[in-house]
């Protein structure tokens, strides 16, 4: 076969609108984690009723909605990989990868956990058995998604934060403030729950950032 009759090879590039992964993570991941935590208490000395509707429609749409979350979360992290191009450094690129793919991993095995919860309570009669069992499933789900999960998230923002700075591929002052909140999954989520959105909300700042530095770069190629 003639090699003029092949097609041309194109380079695979990200889609510019890809950064909006990390937008419907943020939203999913969030809303899902509003709503697991107003279900569940936050002490183990409390008991959720498992018999009331609304708690258990909470959990369920909250589980429903974090698959999507974590796949958008994967998407997110390829479309910042993406910006380093040759940049790229091989060690802190390899823990960046490692360490969101464990958060991510521990995210859902938490919520398999809660939905395992959620799927076996109403089937054991005994009051006994099923306080028990919840109990103890609860106290898996928060060990695996307070303890574990967010401190892979602080090692996944600490190595992305460190590449920024090396690369410059991301302004400088983005680069500090994701040291922060590194700092803060990694100490300071142990004193309330709640502060577990500082990191959608950190996913939702950076994919704007990009979304809108690839309209200015897309808008600057026209006008050219």
């Amino acid at each position: 076969m003639n090699d003029r009759a092949r097609p041309a090879r194109r380079q695979l590039t990200s889609p510019r609108a890809a950064a909006l992964a990390g937008v419907i993570f943020a939203l999913l991941f969030a809303i899902a984690l509003v709503l697991l935590r107003t279900s569940l208490p936050e002490t183990l000395a409390a008991h959720a009723d498992w018999s009331d509707s609304a708690i258990t429609t909470r959990l369920t749409i909250g589980l429903a909605l974090m698959p999507f979350a974590g796949i958008a979360f994967l998407w997110f992290m390829g479309v910042v990989r993406d910006r380093f191009k040759d940049a790229e450094d091989q060690l802190f690129s390899s823990v960046f990868v490692g360490s969101g793919l464990l958060f991510l991993a521990m995210v859902f095995v938490s919520s398999a956990i809660a939905g395992g919860i959620v799927a076996s309570a109403p089937l054991i009669a005994d009051d006994q058995s099923r306080l028990e069992l919840t109990t103890f499933g609860r106290a898996v789900m928060l060990q695996v998604s307070n303890i574990y999960a967010l401190r892979m998230a602080g090692v996944f923002l600490i190595s992305l934060g460190t590449m920024w700075l090396r690369t410059g591929v991301m302004p400088r002052w983005l680069a500090v403030i994701t040291y922060a909140v590194a700092i803060v999954l990694l100490f300071v989520t142990s004193l309330s729950l709640w502060v577990t959105l500082i990191f959608p909300a950190w996913v939702l700042a950076v994919s704007i950032l990009i979304l809108v530095q690839n309209f200015r770069r897309r808008t600057g190629r026209v006008l050219s």
